[in-house]
């Protein structure tokens, strides 16, 4: 089956924003990007700040497209955190420190257009359904480990929701009544194992004893530099031990997809974010295996393992799709 976006002939904003970068792409009505902006968030600014950084970048991609605002069909944003998906209001963005905003009805007065706020994962894994990895599916789960584990599914043509927010909170599927404490405030969440957070900590303590050097001389045991491309950079050195820990926390990542796959019977399950992109291989194979070994086989057969395709478009592709 082919997925399909309703157009309408215009053009389309599609806003990507971040804890702490954001990323704005203008697009035509066969989704080519005409112009885009990316810049750092000033997020501990506050609201208000944010607000006018976001709205600097809208209007400034649309001057750089020559296209005025009353051409719109409508902007799509992605956005972390608690969103009310009806009203549009950022109800809680703790990495943004933002709290009950209205942004869909700011933007709209701003811009004078519709307005479709959705949850940054939802909008990533929309992107990918419709554009990239994910194309063709009936069912399709995303998984994106970061700092945290988001998660998202479309399911027949749409994403999987609650009453008035966003769902699969695949992070803090429990995975260890006793395990470490996660973000959350329980203990044993997936997130608090197998996120590039925890990862990069299990990696640090590693470097601290000595058994991975190389990490050690490029990032010491600051966890900020424990980047994706660091670890890359640490396992391609010969520090075994750092590959084993993201082996070790990709087949946990595994288990617990698995779980999923057991209710929703997804035909492709996508793999996204930066740790994913920078070791697609070895993701792809041990997620794969752990779900394979773990989840019904009835469910397994015919399932596909895939390794997101758009990058950092994803997220605006997918919040663009969204406006119908």
């Amino acid at each position: 089956m082919g997925n399909k976006v309703v157009t309408k002939g215009k053009y389309r904003i599609g806003f990507d924003l971040g804890g702490t970068k954001m990323m704005v792409a203008l697009f035509d009505a066969d989704f080519k990007i005409l112009a885009s902006h990316r810049e750092k968030l000033k997020s501990r600014s506050g609201p208000k700040t944010g607000i006018e950084q976001l709205t600097e970048a809208i209007s400034q991609t649309l001057a750089d497209a020559a296209v005025k605002p009353e051409q719109l069909a409508g902007i799509g944003l992605g956005c972390p955190g608690q969103v009310d998906l009806d009203k549009g209001v950022i109800i809680e963005a703790p990495n943004l420190g933002w709290r009950d905003v209205p942004l869909k009805q700011l933007l709209e007065k701003i811009f004078n257009c519709p307005v479709v706020i959705t949850n940054d994962v939802d909008a990533g894994t929309y992107g990918e359904y419709i554009f990239g990895a994910g194309k063709g599916g009936r069912c399709v789960l995303g998984v994106f480990p970061g700092t945290g584990i988001g998660g998202a599914c479309v399911y027949d043509g749409h994403l999987i929701r609650g009453k008035s927010g966003s769902c699969l909170e695949i992070g803090h599927i429990q995975v260890q009544s006793d395990g470490p404490l996660c973000g959350c405030g329980r203990r044993g969440c997936i997130e608090a194992i197998a996120s590039r957070l925890a990862i990069s900590a299990q990696i640090a303590m590693a470097a601290f004893r000595g058994s991975a050097p190389h990490l050690l001389e490029e990032a010491g045991l600051d966890l900020r530099e424990i980047r994706s491309k660091t670890i890359v950079r640490s396992i391609e050195a010969g520090d075994a031990v750092v590959e084993k820990i993201v082996r070790d926390a990709a087949r946990k990542l595994g288990n617990a997809i698995a779980s999923v796959v057991n209710l929703l019977a997804p035909d492709i399950v996508v793999l996204g974010g930066g740790l994913v992109e920078a070791l697609p291989k070895l993701y792809q194979k041990e997620v794969g295996d752990a779900i394979k070994s773990e989840a019904m086989k009835a469910f397994t057969a015919e399932l596909r393992i895939e390794v997101a395709k758009l990058g950092d478009n994803a997220g605006v592709l997918g919040a663009a799709a969204l406006i119908v």
